[in-house]
Formats: structure tokens, C-alpha cells, sequence
């Protein structure tokens, strides 16, 4: 696909989702990353092939939907330059008249800084983690919310966050978006099903439930001894255990190269709000692989139970591993739900469709072409 991806004829689209704008006044927009996301590192690495899109998430689409989109790399936290910045914030150029001045970012954490060191007229940003937080707020939790509430408009991309963070930022608060999730569908293209069977384990984020995964695989290696497993965690030191391969850090080439190899791709996570193990199943399902995964809330926009994946209950390797092994025992079955999950994102779960969602929460319009 090139350029803007319309969503129009997706039947599962949020009404709370805007569209994406017509006729709204050109945009400067400046795209805040943190310093390990350093976008010109990134799109050096893209050219040779290392990873996916030219900017981190693909959010160099947004090109498309401004009339000027320049990105911005955040010092990093306690540097000289990080602190000078809070002191002696950074002067840009006021726009043209009738120009909208906005900052976005990826998720909380980063808007945290951009209140302090990029602050727009207008600011957007995604939230992740915050309303899976519990117990009293802290320091940093204090400082999320008031940057939350500085937004002009936020969004999620699981429809369970929705209304616990439109609670959390108040009635007066900023808008509260829900927009699916996209993944690079050419870095990750449809591979041939494999023909020996390899379960495939991926992502190290807080809410992987880790005791669950080794315990579903070490029943299907006991059920199916022929099955090779590879487990991506940080809980075990690396090599082979109870006959699995276990990894830490994979680069978005190994990750590919694995999906490639998979039969079946395999998630648990604990109980959690902001869809832990979206981008794992959406990268399976990109190369055609089908996932299993925890059921949590908002999964379900992403994996189609029976379709395209199976859901399980969480903390239960048993179910786990019982659904693993009936996709192992029929792969026509798990080929099938792999082509079909290809299929699914190239519909509606790309980067493409990712900005053009973001685009609708920036009330932006696409530029025209050339």
C-alpha cells in the first residue's frame, strides 16, 4: 500500500473515532520521539532492511496529512540539554497565519517531557500503561495526569481503555480516542508455512506472563516431543530449557526470520487493559502465521477468535497449550488461519491505517498528492 489507507468500510470502527478531517487549515506538525527511538537512526537502520518503516510505529505517514511534519528527538532524561531545556525551552518559528501548531507523541511517558521541553499550541498523545497503574499516586503518576490533561485530544489503541481514562482525565479533559493498531505489512510479508513444527514465543513487555507461557510449552513438548519451542524472555538465562530455546533481545530481522519459521505463535499475558501482545500477533499474523493468545480485554480487535487466532483464559497453561497443539495437529487449519489473518491486516491493520486513524484524532486533512 502507499500513501493514505482509507478505513471507511471497516464494520468494526469506533464511532468514537474521528475521521480523518476535510478542508481544516494547514498544519505544522513536529512528531516527538525519545532518545532511544532517534528517528534519523531509525531510518538509516530502514534503508539497509533492519527494521520496519522509516520512522518508529510508521509514523512517518503523517507526512501525507500536514502540510509540514518535521520529527523531534527528546534529550535524554537528567542530560545538560534535557535540564537546559526546562530552563531555556526551545524558540521556533511562529507558524503562518491560520496555521495549526501541533506536537504529538507516541505514548504518556514521552509526553511527559514534551510538556516541558516541546510544548505546541495544540498537543496529542497516545496512552499505554497508565490505566493498567494501581494503587496511590505517586510522583510520576501526578506528572503522567498532568500531562494527560495539557493534551489537546489523547487516544488508545484498545477499546478497554476508553472509559477508564476518560474517567481518569475528567470531564474536562481532552478527547478520548480509540485507534487500531497497524504494523508494517511489507517489513513483515507473508511466508511459506513451515513444514516441521516450531512454537514461537515473542515479547518481553511488564504484562507477559511468563510462568504461564514455560508451563503451556513444557505440555506440549510432553504431548508433541517433536515440536522445536523458542521462548523470548528475560526470567530465564539463555540456552536450552526443559527443551526450549530461550532468548532475550531478538533485532526486528531475527523476529521476522523467526515468524518465518513458526507454525504457530504463542502469548500469554497477565490481566491487562492496553492489549499486551497486540504487536506480536499482529506481526504473526501479517507473515501468516496464526497466534494463540490471552483474551484479555480489547484482543479481540486484533484476533479473531477461530479465525485468524484462538483466545485462551488467562493463567491457564492447560488451555494454552490444548489450543497450541490442536492448531500443531492440523495445519491446513493453521496455514488457513495464518493466509486469513494476512488478509485482515492488509484490510485494516497497517501503519497506513494506523495514520490515517491518527490523523482523524490530529483533525487533519490528506494533502493531495505531487
Amino acid at each position: 500500500m502507499s500513501g493514505p489507507s482509507s478505513a471507511g468500510n471497516d464494520p468494526a470502527a469506533d464511532d468514537d473515532v474521528p475521521d480523518a478531517a476535510a478542508g481544516t487549515a494547514p498544519a505544522r506538525l513536529e512528531v516527538v520521539f525519545p532518545p532511544q527511538l532517534d528517528p534519523t537512526a531509525w531510518q538509516r537502520r530502514h534503508a539497509v532492511g533492519e527494521v520496519p518503516s522509516r520512522w518508529p510505529y510508521g509514523l512517518d505517514g503523517l507526512r501525507a496529512w500536514a502540510s509540514r511534519t518535521t520529527p523531534r528527538t527528546l534529550p535524554p532524561s537528567g542530560s545538560l540539554r534535557a535540564r537546559a531545556g526546562r530552563l531555556l525551552p526551545r524558540v521556533t518559528a511562529a507558524p503562518r497565519p491560520g496555521t495549526r501548531d501541533i506536537g504529538m507523541c507516541w505514548d504518556e511517558n514521552v509526553a511527559v517531557a514534551m510538556t516541558r521541553l516541546a510544548r505546541r499550541p495544540e498537543m496529542f498523545c497516545g496512552v499505554i500503561w497508565v490505566t493498567d497503574r494501581h494503587g496511590p499516586p505517586d510522583g510520576a503518576a501526578r506528572a503522567t495526569l498532568h500531562a494527560l490533561r495539557a493534551m489537546t485530544g489523547v487516544w488508545v489503541i484498545s477499546r478497554a481503555q476508553v472509559e477508564p481514562l476518560r474517567e481518569l482525565v475528567g470531564p474536562d479533559g481532552p478527547r478520548v480516542s480509540f485507534v487500531r493498531f497497524g504494523v508494517d505489512g511489507r517489513f513483515f510479508g507473508l511466508q511459506p508455512y513451515p513444514d516441521r513444527p516450531v512454537v514461537v514465543s515473542l515479547g518481553n513487555d511488564r504484562h507477559r506472563d511468563v510462568e504461564t507461557t514455560l508451563a503451556a510449552l513444557r505440555l506440549v513438548k510432553q504431548r508433541r516431543p517433536a515440536t522445536e519451542l523458542v521462548v523470548q524472555t528475560r526470567s530465564a538465562a539463555p540456552g536450552s530449557v526443559d527443551g526450549m530455546t530461550v532468548v532475550d533481545r531478538l533485532t526486528h530481522r531475527q523476529v521476522r526470520e523467526l515468524y518465518g519459521r513458526a507454525s504457530v505463535v504463542a502469548v500469554a499475558t497477565r490481566p491487562n487493559l492496553h492489549g499486551s501482545g497486540m504487536t506480536v500477533g499482529l506481526e504473526s499474523l501479517a507473515s501468516g502465521r496464526p497466534v494463540v493468545v490471552t483474551g484479555s480485554p480489547g484482543l479481540e480487535d486484533y484476533v479473531e477468535d477461530g479465525r485468524t487466532g484462538l483466545l485462551t483464559a488467562p493463567s491457564d497453561p492447560a488451555a494454552l497449550a490444548d489450543a497450541v497443539v490442536d492448531l500443531l495437529d492440523d495445519p491446513d487449519r493453521a496455514c488457513a488461519m495464518g493466509v486469513t489473518g494476512r488478509h485482515v491486516v492488509e484490510e485494516r491493520m497497517t501503519t497506513e491505517h494506523l495514520v490515517r486513524g491518527l490523523a482523524g484524532v490530529l483533525g487533519l486533512a490528506a494533502r493531495p498528492e505531487g
